[in-house]
């Protein structure tokens, strides 16, 4: 081949879609994640953690999803401990926005190609303010961090007689561990040991829900949050959804699990309260536990399912469908009642387009969760209530789990690890990442109408 045909060769090859590229790098991060832990000295003991383990570790990290095979807090070495906390960090921030943060640190600028691929990962709505909103998800996510370690370190010391170093590392963990609504804890109860402790849950749970809002409503809440005038469509769907299913899920899982002596029961009627408000907002796609998952109601399990399956808010550390495409659809199916011409939500004018998004999004995610769940019944011979559950946490990046994913062939927990990558980029994210060349149609078929409902 001639040098002429070579760099002809090289205009026409096709660059890959920024989607592609967001794919690629959660990827090579997570195979880079499974390579560390698969060191002997990430392990405790003799010997290097199984592939798999290592694998769904890697995964359940960069995804913030909380999921473990293994006793994080036993099973790891401090070593191990600090790959997990960056692989939680990183996948907080996105890689693609990681990497770009880096450049502008490193080279202070930022490529073309790598503002479109940062865009494309952060949801942003244009190129020219890429740069400020890479600064500005560090800036927040560091500062939210920090400040929850140290409330964390503080109490520590003087709540549980902590030394210096052990709190310090106990507040940085969690804060890191909350805040990117990640669940991984340092104790093997999770944070069942303060299921009475306010600090320690409304610290975290705060942590969460700011998580859980996304960086695009934290930012503009921080410009003009005592200007309601001036919020988007997208942050008043947000806070209202987060503040409706925040109580939806307190009552509901306080009054299931009242008199449940295995969960709620054997507390004092305010630590019941506290722990029902602490596990709603674990729905936020958050996985820690300060009860037993595993001993609760199969009513409870299925609206914590459903809380779960929604998720939090979109372009943060979040997981699910997010509220906004749930409270897209409910004003949808209202206007459609009423016999509205048009979509209107708080105020404004909904985009027709956004509701083809909306309702691929929930097909996919139905799609995806329910073929999982299946298939693990297939490969394992648990309750269907346990594994919907676990296909629900993993898919929507919560981590809450029944008990029964460290039981799981190691078959089974691929499938889990599939749906947490999934869950994490999200389905119409990777849908288009697999699509071997998009094409425009340069045509459109006659319009018809069948007959619905």
């Amino acid at each position: 081949m001639t040098v002429a045909e070579r760099r002809r060769r090289q205009r026409n090859r096709r660059p890959l879609h920024p989607t592609q590229v967001v794919f690629a790098g959660f990827a090579g991060v997570a195979i880079l994640g499974t390579a560390l832990l698969l060191l002997p000295f990430a392990k405790a003991g003799p010997g290097a953690a199984a592939w798999n383990e290592a694998l769904f570790t890697a995964v359940s990290a960069l995804c913030v999803t909380g999921l473990v095979v293994v006793d994080t807090p036993t099973y790891w070495t401090p070593f191990g401990e600090a790959v997990i906390l960056a692989l939680i960090q990183v996948g907080g921030f996105g890689v693609m926005t990681f990497a770009s943060f880096v450049g502008l640190v490193i080279a202070r600028r930022l490529s073309y190609r790598g503002r479109i691929n940062a865009a494309t990962e952060a949801h942003a709505m244009g190129l020219a303010d890429v740069r400020q909103l890479i600064m500005n998800v560090v800036a927040i996510s560091v500062l939210i961090e920090s400040i929850v370690a140290v409330v964390l370190a503080v109490h520590g010391m003087a709540a549980y007689g902590m030394g210096f170093g052990e709190a310090v590392w106990f507040g940085v963990f969690h804060g890191i561990s909350a805040f990117n609504n990640a669940g991984f804890a340092l104790f093997s109860d999770s944070m069942i040991q303060f299921v009475g402790d306010p600090v320690v849950n409304l610290t975290l749970s705060c942590a969460i829900i700011l998580g859980g809002l996304g960086f695009p409503v934290i930012m503009q809440l921080r410009r003009h949050v005592a200007r309601p005038r001036l919020w988007t469509m997208n942050t008043r769907l947000v806070l209202l959804m987060t503040l409706a299913l925040l109580l939806v899920g307190t009552v509901l899982i306080t009054a299931l699990e009242w008199s449940n002596p295995d969960t709620l029961g054997a507390l004092r009627w305010d630590q019941r309260i506290l722990a029902g408000f602490f596990q709603s907002v674990q729905t936020r796609t958050a996985g820690f536990n300060s009860v037993d998952i595993g001993a609760m109601d199969d009513s409870t399990l299925l609206g914590m399912i459903v809380l779960m399956f929604i998720g939090g808010g979109p372009a943060g550390t979040a997981g699910g469908i997010k509220i906004t495409t749930f409270g897209v659809l409910l004003f949808i199916l209202l206007a459609e009642v009423r016999g509205d011409g048009v979509v209107n939500v708080l105020g404004k004018r909904l985009s027709r387009a956004v509701h083809r998004q909306a309702i691929a999004v929930v097909l996919l995610s139905v799609a995806l969760v329910v073929g999982a769940t299946m298939l693990l019944q297939i490969l394992t011979d648990n309750r269907l209530a346990d594994v919907l559950f676990e296909s629900v946490s993993a898919f929507a990046t919560v981590g809450l789990s029944t008990g029964i994913t460290a039981s799981l062939p190691p078959s089974a927990q691929v499938v889990l690890v599939v749906l947490m990558f999934v869950g994490r980029l999200g389905p119409i994210t990777f849908a288009t990442a697999l699509a071997l060349r998009p094409r425009s149609v340069a045509y459109q078929f006659p319009k018809e109408r069948p007959i619905i409902g």
